[in-house]
């Protein structure tokens, strides 16, 4: 399980008894989940107008920067390619997986300092976040053009004969070249209409050399035959020929243009190869930097929302719930009967039987008695 339930509760004589009560009712006895503290620093609370505004822009927030924490990865994805199952290992938060992160979350002081305001570190972190997404899209579309151009490339080098690039198909020895008179054409035959071909092939127009067709190439369904004729019957050649399903390729062997295509691909491939270690660095320390940011904006909403729900001076336990995936239903409600008493308001929101309705979508409203936010470290769409 990589989802984790981030809840806070108000310290009773202590806020190590708050613990020690979570973890008797959720995993001494029944093994509901695997706690952790979650430690979040004394941070300068405001006053109460403030907290009530930065709750709504820190809900925000989060969701942007959990939408850039997942760009990056899927981006990680896309970019690794062929080593889909390497991804896992390049998405570190502080050089250590995304679970060992989280329940070892240590607050950074230096990146976001605690003596600042939370309006501050919050913008601290937005400003971060936006310049790491406006950084991605340049990137991404950059890789992405010089990916795309070499695709179409390769797509022009593969496919069927009807389609395909014949520059690394046909020789100079294939073709009469410099005469005023004649001219070598390029026709695609099927498989099954060989034998017709060479019936009737000096006969497709007048002034068709005899004897002139030689098959240069094959693929699965035709043959790419050459056939030397007058250049002034080449319309009305390409006419028969295609009233006999013969397909005319327009092609003129020219070394230059040729050449040229190749070293495209060359360049392209070789640009590809350079960016790709670069652009996967870049992502990995860019990935760890949108994490982190996304963990720090959780704490700052716990933080939040405990003082706004259970008042000062600050004193609350913020607790990570791993939970059992088995026993979610039965965790829910254990939390219900340990916090109830916190708020009665939330008695009509326990039904989880709602939550399984199709096309209901009640996350937004989830509300419980304690202050409760759902950190999913499964962050790619493919298993």
């Amino acid at each position: 399980m990589t989802e984790f339930w981030l809840i806070s509760a108000p310290g009773e004589k202590t806020c190590q008894q708050t613990w020690d009560k979570l973890m008797t009712a959720t995993t001494r006895t029944n093994n509901l989940s695997t706690n952790n503290k979650f430690n979040i620093p004394d941070l300068k609370v405001g006053t109460l107008d403030v907290l009530v505004g930065l709750s709504d822009e820190l809900a925000k927030l989060d969701s942007f920067v959990e939408s850039v924490v997942k760009k990056v990865a899927q981006y990680m994805a896309d970019v690794l390619e062929d080593s889909r199952d390497k991804v896992q290992e390049n998405l570190l938060a502080n050089g250590v997986d995304l679970v060992t992160y989280v329940t070892r979350f240590q607050w950074d002081m230096a990146k976001y300092p605690i003596k600042q305001s939370l309006k501050n570190i919050s913008e601290i972190i937005s400003k971060q976040v936006s310049q790491i997404d406006n950084d991605l899209k340049a990137r991404a579309s950059a890789y992405n053009n010089l990916k795309g151009n070499l695709q179409n490339l390769e797509r022009k080098n593969a496919g069927s004969l009807l389609t395909r690039s014949l520059a690394d198909i046909v020789k100079k020895d294939d073709f009469v070249l410099d005469s005023e008179y004649l001219i070598t054409m390029l026709v695609v035959v099927p498989k099954t209409s060989y034998a017709d071909w060479q019936r009737t092939y000096e006969t497709l127009a007048e002034m068709v050399v005899p004897r002139s067709t030689n098959l240069l190439f094959e693929d699965q369904e035709s043959g790419l035959f050459s056939v030397t004729l007058f250049r002034k019957a080449m319309d009305d050649f390409r006419h028969k020929a295609r009233e006999n399903k013969f397909t005319v390729r327009d092609f003129q062997y020219n070394e230059e243009e040729m050449k040229a295509d190749k070293e495209e691909m060359t360049r392209l491939s070789t640009d590809k190869k350079k960016q790709f270690g670069p652009l996967v660095r870049w992502l990995k320390v860019n990935f760890s930097e949108a994490f982190i940011a996304w963990i720090h904006i959780k704490a700052l909403r716990v933080f939040v929302e405990s003082v706004l729900r259970y008042g000062l001076p600050v004193n609350f336990q913020a607790m990570l719930l791993q939970p059992n995936k088995k026993n979610m239903k039965k965790l829910r409600e254990v939390l219900y009967d340990l916090y109830k008493h916190l708020d009665s308001s939330a008695a009509a929101i326990i039904d989880q039987s709602a939550m399984d309705i199709p096309g209901l979508n009640l996350s937004q409203q989830e509300y419980y008695p304690y202050v409760y936010y759902k950190i999913d470290c499964n962050l790619l769409d493919f298993k």
